[in-house]
């Protein structure tokens, strides 16, 4: 076939230093344009990386009828506008995470692409990682067969640290301002929260998505208890994850890697991972099986394949599945949940607040 004649939208640090490498690594891809409302620093992205096309803006971009699939990078609040131009001009898209800041906002970029008949996939990198896929295989294994007892209990420890490990790619800067992006924040949301709101919303949506997935668990997610600093970023959120206890921890450390794991329990187990840093190629998160009962053993096992980058197998993703009608693993309507919980979250925080 063809290859995928792709667009870009923005040429900020993810677009520069991930992103566009990486769609332009792919066989069957081809980038063809690129959108920038800063033209000098369009110009200097497209020379560097040899893209035909240039464009003032992602509506002149979406007017092209040879582009079929377009990725965007922006401002959240912004980003989620243009996906939903682009998905209502007739184009597949890839967005970065998150997909919205608020339910609204959320609930009219799925709109758009069921009225054009157009698929959304959002940059939810973790569910494309070697390692995170093998989690995700044996947790399914071990509750069809029983092998390790029933599932008991869910924890996800994120406090972040080192995450762009002296990657090299080079990156053009321009001293031009990025124009405004909306206020799409929930009308509900005080004004002095926003910052907080978007901060936690913007770390975390990884965390508790990738923790859905793990689960198989949708929609089926609500928030049982919030109990944050005042920073409204520090604490645990419990969740009740189709019918699993799941903890979130939240917050920050100097660290030189990147300090997050998560650790799936069973009555006879555990199924554990460590997640590397975002931005360190060829290396998926690290797997650990114990097996309790009358065994007890570890293993550790090695993802397949085994030198790999999510980032990187994420957009051979979306560039594999984005003729087919199968919704993207990290669809828009999947994401919908992700927003809805992080408005619960803060709902509850502002409640409690209050007294």
């Amino acid at each position: 076939m063809a290859p995928i004649r792709l667009g870009y939208v923005g040429c900020g640090f993810m677009a520069q230093k991930v992103h566009i490498p990486n769609f332009t690594s792919l066989p069957n891809c081809r980038l063809v344009g690129l959108a920038e409302v800063r033209s000098e620093l369009g110009q200097q992205v497209q020379q560097c990386w040899e893209i035909p096309r240039l464009y003032t803006d992602h509506t002149e971009l979406a007017a092209d009828p040879e582009i079929e699939a377009v990725a965007v990078s922006a401002d959240f609040a912004l980003q989620g506008e243009i996906a939903k131009d682009l998905l209502s001009a007739g184009k597949q898209v890839f967005m970065e995470k998150p997909m919205a800041v608020s339910v609204e906002q959320a609930e009219s970029i799925v709109a758009a692409g069921k009225a054009a008949g157009t698929k959304l996939m959002v940059g939810y990198m973790k569910r494309y990682d070697a390692g995170n896929e093998l989690v995700r295989s044996k947790v399914d294994e071990f509750r069809a067969t029983g092998e390790l007892g029933g599932l008991t209990y869910v924890r996800n420890h994120g406090f972040c640290g080192e995450w762009i490990c002296n990657l090299d790619t080079p990156m053009v800067t321009s001293d031009v301002a990025k124009p405004a992006a909306p206020a799409e924040t929930p009308e509900w949301l005080p004004s002095e929260w926003v910052r907080p709101y978007l901060g936690y919303l913007q770390q975390y949506t990884h965390n508790i998505n990738l923790l859905r997935w793990f689960l198989d668990a949708g929609d089926q997610v609500h928030v049982r208890h919030v109990d944050l600093d005042d920073n409204g970023y520090s604490g645990i959120v419990i969740f009740d994850m189709a019918g699993v206890r799941v903890t979130l921890e939240t917050g920050r450390v100097s660290h030189y890697r990147w300090d997050e794991h998560t650790q799936i329990y069973f009555e006879d187990g555990w199924v554990h991972t460590w997640a590397p840093p975002l931005l360190l190629k060829n290396t998926p998160a690290e797997v650990e099986i114990y097996r309790a009962g009358e065994t007890q053993e570890i293993s550790r096992p090695i993802p397949k394949p085994n030198w790999t980058w999510a980032y990187r197998r994420e957009a051979e993703y979306f560039i594999e599945n984005v003729r087919n009608d199968t919704p993207f693993r990290s669809s828009g309507e999947d994401t919908l949940t992700d927003v809805r919980l992080f408005e619960d979250i803060f709902r509850m925080f502002l409640d409690q607040r209050r007294g």
